[in-house]
């Protein structure tokens, strides 16, 4: 699977902010999301005593998300954990696994921030560029901004605000769980992200491409050879 060559890996922690900075301006916050029949997952884990991680990509089928596909790809860290700068930490695992499809998802959810992020370029978006797909940020916790109450209610959503600017949004994918902050990747909108994040809850807190992916980064989901779809 093709791979677009952005920038050099082999840079320190401000030359990455400045790449940042510099993709920043080319991610879209347009809908460029058609007929979707299969939706990827994507998520990394690294036991920080290790030194290696493992990076996921797990492919389902909608509407039904029935497991499609999983690749992992382990490896050695490259760049040093900075908050803000995890998907130069993240971006090469997910990039070995990804180059193990058998084929290419529609729309692909990121465990991680999109632009919601200090220099809105989280790995979320990062990733869509590198991969020239749409892509959803699906995050755990705030990177920056702030919201108000979210409704307990499954479907309850807040905007995300930074600086004056909505980022993403608060939403609550299972009742009285704690929300997840869903933000724009790359090649969509807010309405959308929101709208295919629900669209692929099953029951979880996270979107059930997430899940997936979360259980095969942690070795809890053996890799499989593609799935006819």
């Amino acid at each position: 699977m093709m791979v677009r060559d952005l920038h050099d890996w082999r840079i320190n922690p401000e030359e990455a902010r400045e790449v940042q900075r510099r993709l920043a301006g080319l991610v879209s916050r347009h809908s460029e999301v058609g007929t979707t029949r299969v939706v990827a997952g994507v998520d990394a884990s690294y036991p920080r005593w290790r030194g290696v991680g493992t990076g996921s990509v797990v492919l389902v089928r909608y509407p039904d998300l029935t497991l499609l596909e999983v690749r992992t790809y382990s490896a050695e860290f490259s760049f040093p954990y900075i908050p803000g700068l995890l998907s130069f930490r993240e971006s090469p695992l997910v990039l070995g696994a990804w180059k193990r499809l058998s084929s290419l998802p529609d729309l692909v959810l990121v465990d991680g921030q999109g632009i919601a992020h200090p220099r809105r370029m989280g790995l979320a978006s990062h990733l869509g560029l590198l991969l020239d797909r749409p892509t959803i940020g699906c995050a755990k916790s705030v990177l920056c901004g702030t919201h108000g109450p979210v409704g307990e209610g499954r479907g309850s959503w807040v905007e995300l605000v930074d600086g004056g600017e909505v980022i993403g949004a608060a939403v609550r994918t299972k009742e009285r769980a704690t929300p997840v902050y869903v933000s724009i990747g790359h090649k969509v909108d807010l309405p959308s992200a929101l709208h295919w994040t629900q669209a692929c809850c099953r029951g979880y807190r996270l979107p059930e491409p997430l899940r997936l992916a979360h259980l095969a980064s942690v070795g809890e989901l053996p890799a499989t050879k593609s799935v006819r779809h």
